[in-house]
């Protein structure tokens, strides 16, 4: 297991990832959303934060993680590589390298909520819709 910061070049497989793990948590999703989201990670989303890979032991991208701040802006892991602890370990790393405190996520991603409950964060507010303005619950949870 290695974690390492990720460039542009590394785009193509963060939204692999991404579309993977999304597919698999993220049922609530329109698909017309879903699309959209993955044409901008690549030029909109991914740039605007710190982002750093999950390699497994193969070297082998399967989650990644971007920051901004004290903020956890994204963190997702690939469908076949999810409840191995991959998640636990990027949350460990974000609390003690990257000195995250806080994090966004969907309500209506009840395995997210729990997950991120389990590494000690509390909801601390909601908003009726996301960033983007679209009818999907967020809830802001700090630790």
């Amino acid at each position: 297991m290695k974690i390492r910061r990720a460039t542009a070049t590394d785009y193509p497989e963060m939204v692999r990832i991404w579309e993977s793990a999304v597919k698999a948590t993220h049922g609530f999703l329109a698909q017309e959303d879903f699309e959209h989201i993955r044409a901008l990670l690549p030029e909109a989303f991914f740039p605007q934060v710190d982002t750093y890979l999950f390699l497994n032991d193969a070297g082998q991208p399967v989650a990644f993680l971007g920051v901004h701040a004290d903020s956890l802006e994204m963190l997702f892991v690939e469908d076949a590589s999810r409840g191995k602890g991959v998640g636990k370990q990027l949350i460990h790393y974000a609390l003690t390298e990257l000195h995250i405190r806080k994090v966004d996520v969907n309500e209506q991603n009840s395995q997210a909520v729990g997950f991120y409950e389990r590494m000690g964060f509390k909801i601390s507010g909601r908003s009726e819709r996301d960033g983007m303005g679209k009818p999907y619950p967020i809830l802001h949870m700090e630790c």
